[in-house]
């Protein structure tokens, strides 16, 4: 990883970095690099040793970046923590990773009690890299002659030549990413430099990028998908990385228009939403259905949709990757229809994140690729290709563990090696990974049939009056809870209609398709949106 860093930041010094999007916060990679320096002789000063902890919490920003790449830089334990926790969930965390410094972003640090992080030396606003706390006099001192120790140790600037981040240290742990809250014991997911570099390894080996490449960088960077490939390999290749601090969907699609990504990388649903808000419209008209699959007219429509929404997208995108769950199967179908440059991947924070991935023009319908370099995969079934079964890895990307948890780190693994996914498929000839289901998710039907909730779910989400639904056990027989579109229903061509008799008899059509086994015995509405993850997952367990 720093092997590529380090080449990027020498040879583009002058190019851009970091920018946080409609503000004025810009840096040169250079710039980029002068700070780390001064961040990491601040830690040297007030004597934090290779190996030790330091953790950051707060929201995408340049700030981050340079707060992460600070942290490796030093050779210290990186400690990303998710903004979205609540103060004293915060300070839990950072008390059980041991971290000596936090960096906390201006939200975070409205939230937090000092006090309750007595293993902290300082505080650091990530904001403007300022001292927010101190733990003594002598922290704070070492800020405040800051600038004169710098300015002493490189009289004559710093320069691309002083960039030499270690890069021969595979083995050592280098972050620890905790998946979950905090009602349970912590899971700081234990990730080494090679977990790291061979994710970023295989992105610039599967998808190179260079100086002339932007990215537009939307997903929580506390999060591994977002943290690995939104921002390490986009470094790693020199890109210019824009980050969005305030995320809502205008204002995303104006950074795709302005930023014009050569990538992007989405969960499922900002997906499903644009092509239900935009395409299907279009495509579900009278004379476009019938048109759709003629010869020759057939191909200029699909062609005019697929520019169309390219150019919504920047008019510069090579590939769209979606990672976190299934795709909805309407929307993949028009999507492979009119050949827009997309595929499904699947990864998981202790694979840092990449399992499984596939060239876009490869990528098969339902799927979620194949296997990546340098990790192996099999299904603890009696035959892969029929018998769904727990997914397994092993390989230079799986964790080493949970900090401070063996029994969480004992779960996770089989007595010969093999990670747990927790998740359940099949594989097809071509190795391409099918996923059913997760395993906690699964219910046992009445006469022991395994039923898998996402299938249904997502022939739900395809009735045109449903935004999201979740399917539960209650009593032994399947509740869908549903969120309409209620936008949809403000429309004249709905005005007068009750959503829930319309989404009522849509459900019953459907139990038509559906086994005796797996279908619906009940519909209960949902008036807000399911509570979600920060990637926009449904939190399954608020409502079982």
């Amino acid at each position: 990883m720093f092997a590529y860093i380090n080449e990027s930041v020498r040879k583009g010094w002058n190019n851009p970095g970091f920018s946080d999007f409609g503000e004025n916060v810009n840096y040169t990679y250079g710039e980029i690099a002068t700070q780390i320096a001064r961040l990491n002789l601040y830690f040297e000063l007030i004597g934090v040793e290779k190996g030790e902890k330091i953790a950051f919490c707060g929201g995408n920003s340049s700030h981050w970046g340079i707060s992460f790449l600070s942290t490796l830089a030093y050779g210290a334990v990186a400690v990303s923590i998710l903004p979205d926790f609540t103060g004293p969930d915060v300070e839990k965390l950072v008390n059980h990773s041991d971290s000596q410094i936090l960096i906390a972003g201006p939200v975070v640090a409205t939230k937090i009690n000092f006090a309750n992080m007595p293993n902290v030396k300082a505080v650091i606003g990530m904001k403007d890299f300022s001292i927010l706390y101190a733990k003594d006099d002598s922290y704070q001192k070492a800020f405040d002659n800051l600038d004169v120790v710098f300015a002493e140790r490189y009289p004559d600037g710093y320069k691309p030549e002083f960039v030499h981040y270690q890069d021969d240290n595979l083995d050592d742990l280098a972050l620890i990413n905790y998946t979950s809250g905090t009602t349970s014991e912590p899971k700081g997911v234990m990730l080494t430099y090679r977990s790291l570099s061979t994710n970023c390894t295989f992105g610039q080996e599967w998808i190179p990028n260079s100086t002339s490449d932007n990215i537009v960088s939307m997903l929580p960077l506390a999060h591994m998908f977002g943290m690995m490939f939104e921002f390490i390999y986009q470094v790693a290749g020199g890109t210019h990385v824009f980050f969005i601090t305030r995320l809502t969907t205008p204002v995303l699609m104006k950074a795709f228009h302005d930023c014009q990504p050569y990538l992007i990388l989405t969960v499922p649903l900002v997906l499903e939403k644009i092509y239900q808000k935009k395409i299907k419209p279009m495509v579900n008209k009278p004379i476009i259905k019938l048109l759709w699959h003629i010869p020759g007219i057939g191909r200029l429509i699909r062609n005019k949709v697929r520019d169309g929404l390219l150019a919504a997208f920047g008019g510069k995108l090579n590939c769209l990757i979606i990672g976190g769950a299934a795709l909805n199967g309407e929307v993949e179908k028009c999507l492979k229809d009119i050949k827009f440059p997309f595929l499904v991947g699947y990864g998981m924070t202790e694979c840092g994140p990449l399992i499984s991935y596939v060239p876009w023009q490869e990528f098969e319908a339902h799927s979620c690729g194949r296997i990546v370099d340098r990790m192996e995969i099999k299904i603890d079934s009696e035959d892969p290709l029929t018998s769904v079964g727990e997914i397994l890895v092993k390989g230079e990307a799986c964790m080493t563990g949970y900090y401070k948890n063996p029994e969480a780190t004992k779960a996770a693994f089989t007595a010969d090696g093999w990670l747990r996914t927790g998740d359940l498929g099949l594989l097809d000839q071509k190795g391409n990974i099918f996923i059913k289901g997760r395993n906690k998710n699964m219910i046992l039907g009445p006469s022991g049939q395994n039923i898998y909730p996402e299938e249904i779910e997502d022939l739900i989400n395809s009735i045109d009056e449903v935004a999201e639904s979740l399917i539960v056990d209650r009593n032994h027989k399947l509740v869908a809870l549903v969120y309409p579109d209620f936008e949809l229903f403000k429309t004249p061509e709905y005005a007068g209609k009750d959503y829930r008799a319309v989404i009522t008899d849509a459900v019953k059509a459907l139990n038509k398709q559906l086994p005796m086994y797996s279908q619906i015995s009940d519909v209960e509405f949902q008036l807000v949106e399911f509570d979600k993850t920060p990637k926009r997952s449904i939190k399954r367990f608020r409502y079982n």
